[in-house]
């Protein structure tokens, strides 16, 4: 890729970072309802400070920051480059305002362009570039998670958008779909960007398995709901039982009933339950109870990755405007294995065999992160579409529910 087409793929992600913003308030882009999730204002610094401070200060002599003390506001978990201002607390930063990091971004803009026009080393420029797009680009798929808890919170429940919701369609029945197994291979086979998580590519033993041929709808699963799935112990793993009782969950994220009837949160306000959309907003410990009251389970990442070879439809992705999972089209075969939802598995998040991290300090970027995680695969409605692959490797705490987080099933094959 040549420095033209970089900087065209530069501006394109940064202008559509902003464009998720445009629906703000102000007071919108400084709430931070729970320790997890970040405020918009520090999503826009510090994908800004990234390429400041793995791609500017390294490869653009001369360069200046615009305000030093950023390095320490905005660094998330970079131990490498110094120390990090509290993650729960990053709500306290009423300055900078948000023209101030508006400003900022700016600023690092324009030092990029200069950086690509007089680079002379643009391979190395282009490798950190390239992973600041990726990175900036998780960040925008965070950015709309994290801004709809923190709307959701609000008594008045405003909406992110009118258009957020998406068209109302009947999901066709779910199939179950046989796969031989065998010696497989998983995993980044080069040609194109993968994080260091995705590789080596290596090979796996599959025993033959089935999936379900699309992702678990809302109103399947209010049928768990109303079955008593909360209140039945011996379809939790312990930790998840603990979690449901220690936190009260009823049902997933954002469900409320009204008037005997299930509504909920969503980007376009507090609507009635969409029962044909893929359930989202489940924790792994749901997923996993979901799956045990079906008499099912939930597929490993490698029974994940294989399939996913033969999908046939592609479910909804993050174009201009984020909007909510949509139902699944009425396509035989295989369908939303990538959109909608990302889909737990029953994978630990584990390295590779012969994983090496990146040098330096962006080998912080993933490899830290191997331990007490579940992965999730397939991308979401928030996932831009540059983004997903089908070797990607997403991972959460297994009590984590604020993502667009939902569930296929897997059999034993008959």
């Amino acid at each position: 890729m040549n420095t033209d087409q970089l900087l065209e793929q530069y501006v394109g992600v940064r202008r559509l970072t902003e464009r998720l913003c445009e629906p703000l308030a102000v007071e919108d882009y400084v709430v931070q309802a729970m320790p997890d999730v970040s405020p918009t204002k520090w999503h826009l610094a510090h994908v800004s400070w990234f390429f400041e401070t793995f791609l500017l200060r390294p490869h653009l002599p001369g360069y200046r920051s615009l305000d030093d003390r950023y390095a320490i506001l905005f660094n998330s978990y970079y131990n490498g480059v110094g120390p990090q201002f509290s993650r729960p607390a990053r709500g306290h930063l009423s300055r900078p305002t948000v023209q101030e990091v508006y400003a900022y971004r700016a600023h690092v803009d324009k030092a990029v362009v200069a950086l690509l026009e007089q680079t002379r080393r643009p391979d190395a420029v282009a490798s950190v570039l390239e992973l600041g797009l990726h990175h900036e680009q998780q960040h925008q798929e965070l950015l709309v998670t994290d801004l709809k808890y923190n709307l959701a919170v609000n008594p008045l429940r405003p909406p992110y958008g009118a258009t957020a919701a998406r068209e109302t369609a009947t999901a066709p029945a779910a199939a179950r779909l046989t796969f031989d197994g065998g010696v497989v291979e998983i995993g980044d086979a080069g040609g194109g960007f993968a994080f260091d998580n995705e590789r080596p590519r290596h090979r796996v033993l599959l025993a033959p398995f089935a999936l379900g041929s699309r992702a678990v709808t809302n109103a399947e699963y209010r049928e768990f709901v109303e079955d008593r799935g909360y209140a039945r112990h011996e379809l939790w793993l312990s930790e998840g039982w603990r979690t449901v009782q220690e936190r009260g969950w009823r049902a997933p994220l954002y469900w409320e009933r009204v008037d005997g009837a299930w509504h909920a949160y969503t980007l376009a306000g507090f609507l009635p339950l969409a029962g044909d959309a893929p359930v989202a907003h489940v924790s792994y410990y749901e997923a996993d109870a979901y799956a045990r009251w079906r008499g099912a389970r939930l597929p490993t990442e490698f029974e994940w990755e294989h399939a996913a070879a033969s999908q046939t439809a592609t479910g909804s992705l993050l174009d201009d405007a984020p909007a909510e999972p949509a139902p699944a089209p009425a396509t035989r075969g295989l369908v939303q294995m990538t959109g909608d939802v990302w889909e737990w598995t029953a994978s630990a998040y584990l390295p590779y065999p012969g994983f090496r991290t990146l040098d330096g300090a962006l080998g912080e970027y993933n490899g830290k992160f191997m331990v007490s995680q579940m992965v999730l695969r397939g991308g979401s409605c928030a996932t831009p579409h540059a983004h997903i692959r089908r070797t990607y490797r997403n991972f959460f705490p297994p009590d984590a529910r604020w993502q667009f987080s939902g569930i296929r099933l897997a059999y034993e094959p008959a």
